[in-house]
């Protein structure tokens, strides 16, 4: 069967069937939408990447309807639990229109000169699919072969439904090889905005440039976190590390802090945060290109240690894979630790992590072995993760990636 065919409507009985190994069935029951290749028995029938098939228990009872694909370790996507449900045009469209309907209706993400994310994969049951909203503009990632070949589909279906200015689609990191993809970026519907869009986030504005920033442009899913850490800023003397275009930054300069000091690697991205700060009349918060770690490490030589009422760690993933998690706990151990030189008695570490793979025990855990090695007390006063706009899933708790600890130095 083609991908052109499996596209096409079709009774579960005329579809390939996936057979499950025993005693692996029982989280797919669940509704978990991953089968990987090492759960399979069996295929049986011509299962095309991309097409559509039955996956069966064992004991050949029905489980779900998913999206095939022979490349990638994630051997089938699941996405129907009812065998009569076609993956289809109509389905995908009430897929979407739910997503829509919880920004806009229960979460009220609707302002036209606001952004969220529309689509959040597994969560809103569209593995392999993200959508974000920037003003009128949508930026979409796939990070499934099946999905890729159903773009078409639901950029129709996008439009349809959001009626966007135009849709640009950006690839991520490792993604095409682990899963067979020939895409690459570029606008798939409507216009391109030449110039970076502009959004707002409790009364403070930002410029994002959804072709080449990171992620899809802006770190949407630390909306809420930045308003948690706004509390405890006013008449701090704050360090954003790892700041990108100044979300935290300029949160906590809009917040009353008495002074904002943004770190970050990229020369773009603090040339786009010193514009950012600009553009809001922001005149206690500046910038500096340097790398995270040297920062902190010269910062404490000079003088430094003690000198801030806050630290805001929001490094990018150190964790992309179970093999790399290791290295990333030192990485967050050594990032962490340097902060807690740099915070005053009584000051507030504000600390991240966005790798899936580091779970909050192992992060509480990482702040346990700082507090152990610099002599100082940390109480964790929060414990938050992300955005109400990036839901996480009861079936697929992968979906819960984000990490931020709101914590008191002692």
């Amino acid at each position: 069967m083609s991908v052109a065919e499996s596209l096409r409507p079709a009774p579960s009985s005329m579809l390939p069937r996936v057979i499950v190994k025993r005693r692996r069935a029982r989280p797919l029951f669940a509704r978990h939408p991953w089968l990987f290749a090492g759960s399979i028995e069996r295929v049986e029938g011509d299962a095309a990447d991309g097409a559509e098939v039955v996956v069966e228990s064992h004991d050949g009872e029905f489980i779900a309807r998913g999206l095939y694909n022979g490349q990638s370790q994630i051997r089938v996507r699941l996405y129907s639990w009812q065998p009569d449900q076609a993956l289809d045009a109509a389905c995908w469209r009430a897929r979407l229109a739910d997503a829509v309907r919880l920004r806009r209706d229960v979460l009220g993400l609707d302002d036209p000169a606001g952004a969220c994310r529309l689509v959040f994969s597994e969560a809103d049951a569209i593995s392999g699919l993200v959508v974000d909203r920037y003003g009128p503009w949508l930026v979409a990632q796939v990070t499934s072969l099946a999905i890729a070949e159903r773009l078409g589909v639901f950029t129709h279906l996008l439009v349809e439904l959001c009626r966007p200015r135009g849709i640009y689609l950006r690839t991520e990191r490792g993604v095409a090889a682990a899963e067979g993809l020939r895409i690459s970026d570029g606008p798939i519907g409507g216009d391109v905005p030449v110039e970076p869009v502009r959004i707002t986030e409790d009364d403070l504005v930002y410029e994002v440039d959804i072709r080449t920033g990171q992620k899809t442009g802006f770190y949407l899913d630390q909306r809420e976190n930045r308003r948690a850490m706004a509390r405890y800023a006013r008449g701090r003397r704050v360090l954003d590390v790892f700041c990108y275009t100044g979300g935290f930054a300029l949160a906590a300069a809009r917040a009353g802090a008495s002074e904002v000091l943004g770190v970050d690697v990229s020369e773009a991205a603090v040339a786009a945060a010193r514009s950012n700060a600009a553009l809001n009349g922001l005149g206690a918060v500046r910038f500096e290109a340097a790398d995270a770690f040297e920062f902190m490490h010269e910062r404490a030589a000079e003088g430094e240690a003690g000198g801030y009422g806050m630290v805001i760690l929001d490094p990018p993933k150190f964790a992309r894979h179970t093999r790399s998690l290791d290295a990333a706990l030192r990485g967050y151990h050594r990032a962490n630790r340097l902060a807690v030189d740099l915070i005053e008695p009584d000051g507030i570490l504000v600390t991240c992590s966005c790798s899936g793979h580091v779970s909050r025990a192992d992060f509480a855990a990482i702040l346990g072995g700082v507090a152990e090695e610099s002599g100082r007390s940390i109480q964790i006063l929060a414990e938050r993760g992300q955005a109400a706009d990036h839901p996480v899933s009861a079936s697929c708790l992968e979906t819960s990636y984000l990490k931020c600890f709101i914590a008191r130095v002692v």
